[in-house]
């Protein structure tokens, strides 16, 4: 089955129709908190009334059971197998040790012990998820799973030889459940590499109208200066914070946090329709942020004015994930960006601290940067390749892991944890999640998601109405008044999908060899040079910029665009749909 055939040239049989970008949210799950980072929706699924089945097939199931494979009879691997799984250390406070906890003791008796796998989980800290990859192929201590959300990092993998190639008819036949869910998504065409298969790839619902990433604000500050809306535009945003620091409110509003992980400076905001097809292709990738390209011109410019009328926290460079929520909860910060889930304790230590605050959900619509473009995300989840360090045995165990995750019962556990304990079924019979909990089966970040999403990147439960009702904590004292703002979020989505203001970044159809070679080393580089466009005096930013940006084009970015230049050109690229394109 393995071929360890890696070379240095590369190409993705990608089909030219268009293909949602690599991001993140859920590329970037350390975005600070003025950035609307999102995970979005498949377009077959926006509809509010869309229902699933799963709460009605695994209602009432004993915690201790686990999926039941859809495949062939597999036998128990007569000498003991380790599988290693990769899972993000995302260094969120209160989350159980994402090595070792019920949950992955769970997965090791319901899968591991009943076929003789002996199942490990390697932390990856989300921040530096690439350097840690790099670490482990060093140490020849690679997961035998490798995983990630962006195509860019995949095929780089690939390049460096991390990964090795699969036989997806073996795969189907280990796997048939999970084929089959690909095959539906139509997402067999981003497996294969060079004519050979690397990829396999998780279903990613409302990949382009997510409403699990959401931007709350402080409302009861914008009532107090006299404004009874969220500010829609970059004049009110300004005007607002203004007010705010000039009442004596908040010294710095804006508040802010070090640059860190993928998808930094995201600039979609800053672009209008119709979009050019070419500088699209060569710019419009968010992994390598786009120094020198006027949508990212425009947003420094904003970061350096915010910096110097004091909206930032002067601080911001040095300011982590961690300092920059207990900013919020403190009543420093004006806004906060999260993931929802039923358990948040960002939110509820927020209204303990401050009894009589009240938060508000920044619209969909809200076109504080310049306009109401967004980034979208792949039709696609997490993406997973096998390890070129691996045996035999050890990615057929990988395999078997991965059919044994897509399993209803299997997700449904996972997702919802123990009847009773971590969640209750309504008068609907939907389970929804206990707030707060802290007992013996307490989940990981997001109801458990970093271990189910090898298979799902979101498990739902009836309509978008009733998920939200079940993923946002019940126990709030604005509960029922923010989950109406999120749906109300998704509904705005719905129509900006379908007016094309979600933009997909490129996805080539070969690889971009100066961006494997180059990606690490520019990211880096950007952020030395972003902040010091930040913290310039607004008279020198324009010269300053100006070098900054060609600094970047002659280390390594100059090469990075007109190779992906070539690639569009040359036909190897997805494209725009064509009521985005002039």
């Amino acid at each position: 089955m393995r071929k360890n055939i890696l070379k240095k040239t590369l190409s993705v049989a990608l089909v030219g129709a268009m293909a949602a970008g690599a991001l993140s949210a859920c590329g970037n799950d350390s975005a600070t908190t003025t950035a609307a980072a999102t995970e979005e929706a498949t377009d077959a699924e926006t509809e509010a009334g869309d229902e699933t089945e799963a709460a009605d097939e695994t209602s009432g199931e004993d915690e201790t059971s686990g999926g039941d494979v859809a495949a062939a009879e597999w036998e128990p691997f007569a000498d003991n197998v380790t599988l290693t799984v990769p899972v993000y250390d995302r260094g969120i406070a209160g989350v159980p040790d994402v090595k070792d906890n019920y949950w992955t003791q769970w997965i090791q008796k319901n899968f591991g012990d009943k076929y003789n796998i002996t199942v490990e989980f390697e932390p990856i800290p989300r921040t530096n998820q690439m350097q840690t990859y790099s670490n482990l192929a060093a140490s020849q201590d690679l997961p035998t799973l490798c995983m990630e959300y962006d195509f860019p990092k995949l095929a780089q993998w690939a390049n460096d030889g991390y990964l090795t190639s699969y036989d997806l008819e073996e795969f189907k036949s280990i796997a048939p459940t999970y084929y089959s869910k690909m095959e539906e998504l139509g997402l067999l065409q981003y497996t294969t590499m060079n004519d050979e298969t690397y990829f396999v790839l998780a279903e990613r619902p409302y990949y382009n109208t997510n409403f699990n990433f959401i931007n709350f604000v402080r409302m009861d500050w914008l009532e107090e200066v006299g404004y009874d809306h969220v500010p829609m535009t970059r004049d009110e945003y300004v005007d607002a914070m203004t007010k705010i620091q000039e009442a004596g409110i908040s010294e710095h509003p804006g508040g802010g946090m070090m640059l860190s992980g993928n998808g930094a400076d995201q600039n979609d905001g800053y672009r209008s329709l119709p979009l050019d097809e070419t500088e699209w292709a060569m710019y419009g990738d968010f992994s390598i942020p786009a120094l020198g390209w006027e949508p990212n011109y425009k947003l420094l410019k904003n970061a350096n004015a915010d910096y110097n009328a004091g909206i930032t926290d002067p601080e911001y460079y040095i300011t982590d994930q961690a300092t920059s929520e207990a900013n919020f909860v403190n009543g420093k910060n004006y806004q906060y960006g999260a993931y929802i889930s039923a358990d948040m304790p960002v939110l509820t230590s927020f209204y303990e601290t401050n009894p009589d605050a009240k938060l508000a959900v920044i619209p969909a619509d809200a076109a504080t940067a310049e306009t109401e473009l967004y980034r979208t995300d792949n039709p696609f989840g997490m993406m997973i390749g096998f390890s070129s360090q691996a045996t035999e045995d050890e990615i057929k165990a990988g395999m078997m892991y991965l059919e044994w995750m897509v399993q209803e019962d299997t997700l449904f556990t996972l997702r919802w944890g123990v009847e009773g304990e971590t969640y209750n079924l309504n008068e609907e019979g939907l389970p929804v999640s206990v707030a707060d909990y802290e007992g013996e089966y307490k989940q990981g970040n997001a109801n458990n998601k970093d271990y189910f999403c090898c298979a799902v990147e979101a498990v739902n439960a009836g309509t978008v109405e009733q998920q939200i009702d079940s993923l946002f904590p019940n126990n709030l004292p604005q509960s029922d008044e923010l989950k109406e703002q999120i749906l109300e979020f998704y509904n705005t989505r719905v129509e900006q999908a379908e007016k094309g203001y979600g933009i997909s970044p490129c996805l080539f159809s070969t690889v971009i060899e100066a961006e494997a070679d180059e990606g690490t080393a520019l990211t880096e580089l950007y952020v030395s040079l972003r902040d010091e466009l930040t913290m310039c005096s607004p008279d020198e930013f324009d010269a300053k910029y100006e070098e900054a940006a060609q600094g970047y084009l002659d280390a390594g970015y100059q090469a990075v665009i007109d190779e992906r230049q070539e690639a569009y050109e040359a036909g190897n690229s997805t494209t725009l749909r064509e009521d985005q394109k002039n």
